[in-house]
């Protein structure tokens, strides 16, 4: 016969047997600060040396700092959360990614599982079911893989720091391979025939022919305004980028680069010259606009004035860059050929002209030479075959000497 739920186990003192016949200890985790009454949990077990030991542990855990109490919260409530809670140091476009991926790929496939109950093989599994759709790899690249690991692992690790998992079940787990992509510069030919095709696009081909040169990235040349040009030291700083964002999150607006962190370039004449150009295009094109220009750039004093407009003066559309440079790309035989392939011959021509890793990766803004290395160090058959020569004429200076 179980003993009443009221009594007390001998020698026990927070033990008891329940009306169901189970083992019940209770412990004080702490002291409510609202109300000043003891917090109190309970482990369970179905005979009273399992409950005892059960308390035991947990007694040890307290007395050594170690107490975990594990949370109800399911995956898809904790990212809510998070991404509500914890974006303050994040860019606009960074959480609008984080949130996509969330939406798109994590909630539905873990979201209903409660943070504690996440383990290593269950993340796998999800992680493969993103490469593999009815057994044939056809889902998501092993890069995009790669991405959503790392969303859910920031957001487990939160979750790890404000207590409500030991450990992230994500540090365990096998990530796809990804094959490093080839990049596709312009070639020498294809340089020199853009070069002619751009002059019959009024706007939008000295812009294009400005990334050529400076390794810009599209909303960067985009961005720049004219405040940021000084033609007496012919010197480009680069401090903002112009970023589209949704109507309700204020549509075109200026944003900070993409590693923070302003530089100073001082291109090529040539491409000072074409700014000038530019300049005196706007010029005209502003005083045929009359009361249609538009100032929305400007600051008071009309110094934000951006350097690359529509005809009255609005900024350029990402989407009508691309389909103008898809024309040019056609007719010099590079159909398949990106904006950001324009940045990467600007890279490829700096490498091969002679400049030094550690210039060309402060020019295009690169976080590390190291990242500059791993995407042009291996690029150019020219640089190569340069490296050897410089090589050659060592060994015949001191075997001839």
């Amino acid at each position: 016969m179980a003993r009443k739920a009221t009594r007390n186990a001998q020698g026990g003192g927070t033990i008891r047997q329940r009306s169901d016949g189970r083992w019940e200890a209770r412990y004080t985790v702490g002291i409510d600060p609202g109300t000043g009454k003891q917090i109190q949990k309970s482990v369970y077990a179905q005979t009273q040396k399992e409950v005892r030991q059960k308390l035991s542990e947990k007694t040890v855990e307290l007395d050594q700092g170690t107490y975990f109490e594990p949370t109800k919260i399911k995956l898809c409530d904790w990212l809510d959360t998070w991404l509500n809670d914890y974006m303050g140091d994040k860019k606009y476009l960074t959480v609008k990614g984080y949130r996509a991926q969330c939406n798109t790929h994590i909630k539905p496939s873990l979201g209903a599982v409660t943070l504690p109950a996440l383990t290593p093989v269950m993340i796998q599994k999800f992680y493969n079911g993103l490469r593999n759709v009815d057994g044939k790899e056809k889902g998501l690249a092993p890069k995009s893989v790669r991405n959503v690991h790392g969303i859910l692992s920031k957001a487990l690790n939160q979750a790890v720091k404000i207590g409500y998992v030991r450990t992230n079940p994500c540090t365990n787990v096998t990530l796809p391979r990804v094959e490093k992509p080839d990049i596709r510069p312009l070639t020498d030919e294809q340089v020199k025939m853009f070069l002619k095709v751009a002059v019959g696009d009024e706007i939008y081909g000295l812009l294009l022919e400005a990334v050529i040169f400076t390794g810009l990235r599209e909303a960067e040349v985009m961005g720049l305004t004219w405040d940021c040009v000084d033609f007496e030291n012919g010197t480009l700083t680069i401090n903002k980028q112009l970023q589209k964002r949704p109507k309700s999150a204020g549509g075109f607006v200026f944003s900070s680069l993409k590693n923070d962190k302003t530089r100073i370039l001082k291109p090529a004449p040539f491409v000072m010259e074409l700014l000038k150009r530019r300049k005196a295009e706007q010029d005209v094109q502003c005083t045929a606009a009359g009361e249609a220009w538009l100032v929305d750039w400007n600051d008071d004093e009309g110094n934000n004035t951006l350097v690359f407009t529509t005809l009255t003066g609005a900024n350029l559309s990402p989407q009508t860059v691309y389909n103008h440079f898809k024309k040019l790309a056609a007719e010099i035989g590079a159909p398949n050929a990106t904006v950001h392939d324009l940045r990467h011959t600007y890279a490829v021509l700096s490498l091969q002209n002679g400049d030094d890793v550690k210039t060309v990766q402060g020019n295009l803004g690169h976080a590390t030479a190291s990242f500059t290395l791993d995407v042009y160090g291996h690029v150019s058959e020219h640089m190569q075959q340069a490296s050897a020569d410089r090589m050659e004429q060592y060994i015949h200076s001191i075997t001839n000497g």
